[in-house]
């Protein structure tokens, strides 16, 4: 069986099963008439949206605009649909580890469970010093 779309003279569109490319086009269901096939219609609007990955949403209390009740519940329903989502696709999920630490030394890339903390700590530790060196870096040839 293919799936047609149809038009008959007096304006009636409609899509209808046939059982192969020779078969007749039916009649209209609105008016009898007999119907032609017509080209169907493309969707390619780009319209599936993922929503947020885990990482964009806030991960403090600051950035749920100090706890706003309209804020959380944005944030809990985009969640929740990310889940779904993440559940049918497993392959979007990404890390699901718990965040352990995420301000601090931690703010650009947070430890998680399962972590070695003290690799960690070195990291992070050696990339906020490595950023500090390169914004003194940066003021001292602008001053």
């Amino acid at each position: 069986m293919i799936l047609y779309d149809f038009a008959c003279p007096s304006g009636h569109e409609f899509e209808a099963l046939i059982g192969s490319m020779s078969d007749d086009d039916p009649a209209c269901p609105t008016c009898g008439r007999t119907a032609a096939r017509r080209p169907s219609k493309l969707n390619i609007g780009g319209l599936a949206d993922p929503g947020p990955s885990r990482d964009q949403m806030p991960r403090t209390w600051v950035q749920t605009n100090r706890g706003d009740r309209e804020t959380l519940r944005h944030w809990h329903d985009l969640a929740a649909r990310r889940d779904k989502l993440e559940d049918k696709h497993p392959e979007l999920a990404g890390d699901r580890r718990p965040v352990l630490a995420h301000e601090g030394v931690f703010a650009r890339r947070p430890l998680r469970a399962g972590d070695d903390i003290a690799t960690a700590v070195r990291e992070a530790t050696s990339a906020a010093s490595s950023t500090t060196e390169h914004d003194t870096h940066d003021s001292e040839r602008q001053g």
